[in-house]
């Protein structure tokens, strides 16, 4: 596997497969070719269909300037969902022609190139096999992430944790209309500010941690810096579980960075072993895989085992097991913005379940993986990120209905 820094990305929403990596990928080319006159890229399959509701187009001008961008949403038999073809001209001939696939996460891959983010850091490919060495050498999970990635790793996940939080303290602060024509308000200050007369604690705990993941998330809608964890949809899940463990729940910066690294080592299995990306498996492989991760963090902050730590990621995967990606407008608001906060509750239920039933289970955490990619293949292309089907026009249809009336 690779480095889990490949799993969180710091970049501008409001999708990592549709901005963070064509920004990346127009970047690269660019670079490659400084002297061309000019540039034309064309999106293919779901940067397609819900690029100009995701805001690819503007997201490939800032990294190259002055490109024309076609949409082409006739070419099917694609080698990925999110396919971009870059060419560049100079004294009217062409002088470059490559293709570049954004694989989620705001990671990319060049047709025919490997890459730095390539490198094999683990010997490891599945989480039986690191639960495996673990036991086999009596280590913990955070002890394995450390000798294999090496302590300064630390400092890449406090900006990271920094970038986090600062995307949910924004977003508290902020209210007003999301951008893109839904004329959604933000409504994270509200959720955080607006107590029910006798709220108990639970009710609280949730409503709280509901804010800060709709704090993330909208921000995130609003094109503003987040991290994707693993992607720009599903932000808002893991940052505010960790934010709530250290602001409400008082547990020191250094354990929450501990916490980070083993959900991003759930991640990397995921994003290894099946999908993180929307496009290629639907909305259980950006939301299913966050809600696994959060698990995963807030079962280390309670220093549970690993096998605890393994079936609180199990549990929280599995029941987002057939969850469509099916956005409203193209945009990254509905039903996006809800499931983080959704996601974020069920991941500390996952985590209740596991501390008292881990010896119980039957699926593996592998397995349910698996099982996701094995789901997110056989989706009907319209419920994978392309705003052809469920929600998307469901919401389309009753809109126009009210405007013939």
């Amino acid at each position: 596997m690779k480095t889990i820094k490949s799993v969180y990305k710091i970049g501008n929403g409001p999708s990592s497969s549709h901005t963070v990596g064509p920004y990346h990928a127009a970047q690269t080319f660019g670079s490659r070719y400084p002297d061309a006159d000019s540039y034309e890229v064309t999106l293919y399959g779901s940067l397609a269909f819900t690029g100009e509701g995701h805001g690819t187009g503007k997201a490939i001008l800032e990294g190259l300037p002055g490109a024309k961008i076609v949409f082409d949403r006739e070419t099917r038999d694609l080698p990925h969902p999110n396919t971009m073809r870059f060419k560049a001209f100079k004294d009217g001939k062409e002088i470059a022609n490559i293709r570049i696939f954004s694989i989620g996460g705001g990671s990319i891959r060049i047709e025919n190139e490997s890459s730095e983010e390539d490198k094999e850091l683990y010997p490891q490919n599945t989480f039986s096999e690191i639960v495996s060495l673990c036991n086999q050498e009596k280590i913990s999970i955070i002890q394995l992430i450390y000798i294999l990635e090496g302590y300064q790793l630390r400092d890449y996940l406090r900006t990271i944790w920094q970038a986090m939080r600062a995307a949910v303290e924004r977003g508290l602060q902020t209210e007003g209309i999301l951008p893109g024509g839904l004329n959604l308000s933000r409504k994270a200050k509200y959720l955080f500010e607006k107590r029910c007369y006798n709220e108990s604690a639970d009710v609280t705990m949730n409503r709280v941690i509901a804010a800060y993941a709709y704090a993330v998330s909208e921000e995130n809608a609003a094109e503003n810096l987040v991290v994707t964890a693993p992607t720009c949809g599903s932000c808002g899940v893991l940052p505010s579980i960790l934010y709530y463990m250290q602001e409400d729940r008082g547990f020191p910066e250094e354990e929450i960075l501990d916490a980070l690294a083993v959900a991003g080592l759930v991640g990397n299995v995921i994003r290894t072993n099946a999908s993180i990306s929307g496009a290629e498996c639907g909305c259980q492989a950006e939301i299913g895989s966050a809600c696994s991760m959060a698990a995963a963090a807030v079962a280390q902050l309670y220093r549970l085992s690993i096998d605890q730590i393994e079936y609180a990621a199990e549990i929280a995967m599995e029941h987002n097991l057939g969850l469509t990606c099916d956005p409203v407008g193209g945009l990254v608001q509905i039903p996006c913005i809800e499931r983080n906060a959704v996601a974020a509750m069920r991941a500390l239920s996952a985590v209740n379940l596991s501390r008292f039933l881990y010896a119980t289970r039957k699926i593996s955490f592998d397995d349910v993986v698996a099982t996701m990619y094995r789901t997110g293949l056989d989706l009907n292309e319209k419920y994978r990120e392309t705003a052809h089907g469920g929600l998307a026009v469901i919401y389309t249809e009753h809109k126009d209905k009210k405007k013939q009336k």
